[in-house]
C-alpha cells in the first residue's frame, strides 16, 4: 500500500525529548515500511524515518528557536497534503480534528487516530459536523465521551522489541516519567515514595505553563537524595531511568488516554503502580505487570509487594501484547478495509483549495 502519515508539528518525528504521538508515529511508519509497504511520512525536517520524509515545516515547534505561529505550520502541512493526495491510497492522520475539512474531500480514504482526551466541550459539535470520518482510538475508555463517533476500532500503543533493554534485577528507587503537572501527579508520587521510605527519581518535562506550579509544589520537594529531579530524558537515557527502578508510579488524576510509559516501563521489566483511571486497566494486569491502586495508602502498600513480581514476566507480556509490530498489522488490517470500501464507491478525486482566493 502507499500510505501518507500526518504528524504534529510540535516535535520532530521521533522526538528529541518528550514526546508521545511523535514517538510512536515513528515507530509506526518504520514498522509499516519493514512490512513492505511505501510510507510516506509528513512531518518537520528535523525528522528521521525509514520512509520518505515530506517535510513540511524546518524543524520541530517546540525547539525550534523561534516563536512560530502554529496555525501556519499546520497550513503549510494541510497544503502538502493535499497536493499530493493522488499519490496515496490511504492517508492516516494524527492531528485530532484538524485535517477532517480537507480529507472529507480529497476522495482518498482515510482515518484518524485520536491521540488526546475526548471529555473536552464542542467535540461532540464536531462530531456531529463529521459523522463519517473513521477514528481510531488509543483505549477503549478514551472513547466513552463520544459514544456516536464513527469508531473502526481500538489500536493500543506499541514499541519495537529490542528498544528498551529488559532489567531482573529489583532496583533501588521509585521512579516518575512524564509532564510535571498536577493531573500526572507528582505530588501524589512524592508522597507515596516518602511513606514507602523509597527514594524518588523524577524525569520530566516543565511545561512552561507550568512553572509557577512546579515552583510552588514541586521545587520544595526536591533535595536532591530522597527527592531527584532528573530532567527531561531522551531515548538512551530514558533506558536505564527506567530499568534500574523498583517500580514506576503512575498515580494519574485525568483520563488518561494510554499512557506510553506504562509500556516502557513494562519493556524494561518494571511494574507499574497507578491509580485506577482512564486506560490503566486496560494496560496494567493487576497483580502480574503491576499493582491497580485506589488511593496513596494502597500505593504505598504496593511498594512493599513489589518484590512478589517476576520482572521476566512482566518483559514477556510487554512482548505479547505491546510491540509495534503487532500495532502496525492491526492499522494495517484496518488501512485495507477502507482501501476495499472505497474502491467499490469508487468516489471521484475533488480539487480542494485550503484558503478562498
Amino acid at each position: 500500500m502507499r500510505i501518507a502519515q500526518l504528524a504534529p508539528l510540535a516535535e520532530s518525528v521521533p522526538p528529541k525529548l518528550y514526546g508521545g504521538t511523535e514517538r510512536v508515529v515513528a515507530w509506526l511508519v518504520d514498522e509499516l515500511v519493514d512490512q513492505g509497504h511505501e510510507v510516506t511520512l509528513f512531518a518537520s525536517g528535523d525528522s528521521r524515518t525509514r520512509g520518505e520524509l515530506h517535510p513540511v515545516w524546518p524543524r520541530a515547534l517546540r525547539l525550534g528557536g523561534k516563536n512560530v505561529d502554529p496555525n501556519s505550520a499546520c497550513a503549510v502541512l494541510l497544503e502538502a497534503v493535499a497536493k499530493r493526495a493522488a499519490d496515496f491510497d490511504v492517508i492516516h492522520s494524527h492531528i485530532d480534528w484538524l485535517a477532517l475539512p480537507l480529507l472529507g474531500r480529497l476522495g482518498v480514504p482515510f482515518l484518524t487516530t485520536m491521540h488526546g482526551r475526548l471529555d473536552l466541550p464542542g467535540l461532540p459539535d464536531v462530531i456531529r459536523e463529521f459523522p463519517d470520518a473513521g477514528l481510531i482510538s488509543i483505549s477503549d475508555h478514551q472513547r466513552l465521551p463520544l459514544p456516536g463517533a464513527n469508531w473502526l476500532g481500538t489500536i493500543q500503543h506499541g514499541l519495537p522489541v529490542n528498544l528498551l533493554r529488559a532489567s531482573f534485577e529489583q532496583g533501588s528507587y521509585l521512579a516518575f516519567l512524564g509532564r510535571l503537572t498536577s493531573e500526572k501527579g507528582p505530588e501524589d508520587a512524592i508522597r507515596i515514595a516518602r511513606a514507602a521510605g523509597k527514594p524518588l527519581r523524577i524525569a520530566a518535562k516543565i511545561p512552561r505553563a507550568e512553572t509557577v506550579y512546579f515552583k510552588k509544589r514541586i521545587e520544595p520537594h526536591i533535595d536532591g537524595k530522597n527527592v531527584q529531579l532528573v530532567g527531561e530524558v531522551d531515548e538512551a537515557r530514558k533506558q536505564p531511568f527506567l530499568a534500574d527502578a523498583t517500580a514506576l508510579l503512575f498515580p494519574i488524576d485525568w483520563p488518561e488516554p494510554f499512557g506510553l510509559v506504562m509500556i516502557e516501563a513494562m519493556a524494561c521489566g518494571t511494574p507499574v503502580i497507578a491509580y485506577r483511571s482512564g486506560s490503566v486497566p486496560e494496560v496494567v494486569e493487576n497483580g502480574v505487570t503491576g499493582f491497580i491502586v485506589e488511593s496513596e495508602e494502597e500505593a504505598v502498600a504496593a511498594v512493599s509487594k513489589i518484590g512478589l513480581l517476576d520482572r521476566k514476566v512482566i518483559r514477556q507480556r510487554f512482548e505479547d501484547r505491546f510491540s509495534s509490530r503487532r500495532m502496525a498489522s492491526e492499522y494495517e488490517r484496518q488501512f485495507q478495509k477502507l482501501i476495499s470500501g472505497a474502491s467499490r464507491k469508487r468516489p471521484s478525486v475533488l480539487g480542494v483549495r485550503l484558503c478562498p482566493s
